[in-house]
């Protein structure tokens, strides 16, 4: 994903917070229009208004600690941005962005274990949040586990087939996975 992007996300998050709440089958749609985009424009049309409905469960408030801790995990800190992450937590458990980014911040800070813990939170909140997914494989990477880091990667690739780069992470992920004999 772009920096410009990433950079994003957290004033999304609390603009999303103050939209009403998504109808049921409005999520279902995008991740139909996601899963099934003609090319890449299409496919990030389809990844902002998932992420947009994802933003609207966050409250003001959460929205608030989030936007806190990304930036202290962008800034180095995070023990700082796990400090603000377990408060959304603690306000908002059921909210699988939030746990995401707890994530990030725990692999941030040497502790893939714990990340992976909440990683397992995500996908049992949201089993198609792509960005958990592909986190989970970065860190398999990591660890070494390259055929895990390979069937996470394909699992993000059934959610997200025309994610930025990610074919040529398959490729590499295959070859690390099944040898340099292709």
């Amino acid at each position: 994903m772009p920096r410009r992007t990433l950079l994003a996300l957290p004033l999304a998050l609390l603009l999303a917070a103050q939209a009403p709440p998504p109808r049921p089958d409005e999520l279902e749609r995008a991740f139909a229009g996601l899963r099934d985009a003609p090319d890449p424009q299409g496919a990030q049309m389809a990844e902002a208004v998932i992420r947009q409905i994802w933003g609207r469960q966050a409250t003001p408030s959460v929205a608030l600690l989030l936007n806190r801790g990304v930036r202290n995990l962008r800034a180095g800190q995070a023990g700082d941005a796990l400090e603000d992450f377990d408060a959304a937590l603690t306000l908002a458990p059921r909210f699988a962005d939030a746990w995401h980014w707890r994530a990030q911040a725990q692999a941030a800070s040497g502790d893939p274990a714990a990340a992976a813990r909440d990683l397992a939170e995500v996908l049992r909140l949201e089993p198609r949040h792509w960005p958990a997914l592909a986190t989970l494989s970065r860190i398999q990477e990591g660890r070494g586990d390259a055929a895990g880091a390979l069937r996470s990667h394909e699992a993000v690739l059934g959610i997200h087939p025309l994610i930025p780069g990610g074919l040529e992470r398959l490729r590499e992920l295959r070859r690390a996975a099944e040898g340099d004999d292709t």
